[in-house]
Parts: structure tokens; sequence; C-alpha cells
């Protein structure tokens, strides 16, 4: 006798035009959970009405909060556009959620922290110290989820995010290869390169195990905080001379990459010297393992190099 088919059961993205929003819609979800994706024009998270809207028409058994305003600099300068993002953005997410009874999954940063006042990697419950508008917008958002939706909520802190999709840091460096003969990059801020694709695999292992119809799993389900990331650390010096080293044959060129301090490359908004991300709490609660940046960036070079050849050799 066949078995009967598990009925399919909305998992709601917010954000999906982004590098981790993109993602999560080509991930691979557990049978019977089907992302639905909502870029900002379909579902503007800083609009109550829209978000309630929105639930109400696609009435998820999930949501993932993939929204962010990132833009780090220019949120010194437009502190009320980050925090409509950031903050406001997740609490009206976790608001609607709660009303809906439906759990909320919502990435943050490493940049909740000071950056500073230690050097060993950063856990879960080390006190947060934001330094800057972006950072501060952050926290101000997982307090609210923390708030408005106590015991149904995964808060995913992660950083230096890369992905095929959107703006990056290795697209910046490619770019950068192309058309410099030296680049310079900063090598005196330590962090953990995090695949995107690595964080919307993440998202849908929490999912699985939140929404699994066998009771025993559904009770692994463990609301928090944790912090996932790609290992091993690095710094930007040294991510920029592996994604240069990888990338050099197909683009042609390989630039030295010069090591330069971070007061020789001042920004508007203070940037943490210590980003690394303890990711030992994930792996013992759910399993999850840091993702490999060096294979993902492989992976991703050979996704963006490889298609843009093919077009430009049909062209």
């Amino acid at each position: 006798m066949a078995e009967a088919a598990l009925p399919i059961r909305t998992v709601l993205v917010f954000g999906a035009g982004g590098q981790v929003g993109f993602e999560l819609l080509r991930a691979a979800w557990a049978p019977g959970l089907r992302p639905v994706g909502l870029t900002r024009a379909a579902g503007d998270v800083t609009d109550p009405a829209a978000v309630a809207a929105a639930l109400a028409a696609h009435r998820p058994a999930l949501v993932v909060n993939a929204s962010a305003y990132t833009a780090v600099d220019k949120a010194e300068g437009e502190p009320e556009l980050a925090f409509a993002v950031n903050r406001h953005g997740p609490a009206n997410l976790a608001r609607g959620c709660a009303a809906a009874g439906v759990p909320l999954i919502h990435i943050s940063t490493d940049y909740v922290f000071d950056g500073a006042s230690k050097a060993t990697p950063w856990r879960e419950d080390d006190p947060v110290a934001p330094q800057g508008v972006y950072a501060a917008s952050k926290l101000a958002g997982e307090e609210a989820v923390r708030d408005l939706l106590p015991a149904d909520h995964v808060i995913l802190r992660t950083a230096w995010v890369f992905g095929a999709h959107g703006h990056n840091f290795v697209k910046t460096m490619l770019r950068l290869a192309r058309e410099r003969d030296e680049l310079r990059v900063v090598a005196d801020q330590r962090g953990c390169p995090t695949p995107a694709a690595g964080i919307a695999d993440a998202i849908a292992a929490i999912a699985r195990l939140r929404l699994a119809p066998a009771p025993s799993e559904a009770r692994r389900w463990t609301p928090g905080t944790f912090h996932y990331a790609g290992a091993p650390a690095t710094s930007w010096h040294g991510f920029a001379e592996r994604i240069v080293d990888r990338a050099a044959e197909r683009i042609g060129r390989r630039p030295p990459v010069r090591a330069i301090a971070t007061a020789d490359f001042p920004t508007p908004a203070k940037r943490p010297a210590n980003s690394v991300l303890d990711t030992a709490l994930i792996t013992r609660t759910y399993g999850i393992a840091p993702a490999d940046w060096e294979a993902a960036l492989d992976r991703m070079l050979d996704e963006i190099l490889d298609h843009s050849q093919t077009v430009r050799a049909g062209a």
C-alpha cells in the first residue's frame, strides 16, 4: 500500500531578493515543506499591514526573515531606515507570527559584539555591545523577536556572507582583480566567511526539526539564539588571497594582494577586529556543523565564472 503524500506546508521567506533569501528558495527542504519567497515589493517587513496580509494569504507553517538593511557605512547617515528594516521589520514579523501561532527564524549578525573586548570566538552568551548604527539596529531586532515571540523563535547570528547572488566581498574582489594591478586588503580584522547556501541549509535543517511530524523529532526544536558561520577563521586579507588564487586561471590575472591595517582604510562605521563566532552550540543542539567556506567558494566561482564565460562565448 502506497504511503499517503505529505500535505504541503509553506515556509514563507521575507527578503527573498537577498543573498540568503535566494539560496533559501533553492535549498533542499524536507518533504512536505515548500519555500515561498517574498521580495520587499511583495512583503515589506517595515509595513505591519503588508506583513499581516502576507501571513493571511500564505498561512505559513514557518516564517524566515532574511530581509535586512546591510549597508553598514550608509547606516551611519540614515539610522531611521536602518532601524525601520532591522528593528521594526523583525518586530512586525514576530508580532504577526505570535498572533498566527507560527514559528520564526530570524537572521542576525556578528556585529552585535564590540569585536575588541575578547580575542577568542564569540559565544551566544557573551555581552553584546554594538559599535555603530547598523549593529545597534540588528541588536534591536533580536530583542524585539525575543520579547514578542519568546517561545517560538530561532535567531541565527552569522558573518561575512557570500554567495552567487547579490553583492558581496567575493564579487568585489573578482572585479578589482580584473581592474587593478594590486589589491590592498585589511589584514587585522578576523572573521568567518559564511556561504549563503550554508545558512540556507542550516535553516532548512532547523525547520525540519520544528515541523517534523514525528514527536520525537519535534521535541528537538530548541528556541533561542545560535551562531552559524564558516570555518576556518581568517582575515579579510586571507579571504581575498584565496579568492584571487582560485579565480586566477579563469580570469587570466593574479594581482598581488597587499596586507594593510584597518587604520589605512578608514570607514564611516567601525568594523570589529574580532568577528569570529563560536558555533559549538548549534552543533550540540541541532547537529549542524560549520560550513567549509573554502569548498563553498570553489562552488560559487564555478557557478558565476563558468556561467559568465558561457554567456560571453554564446554572445
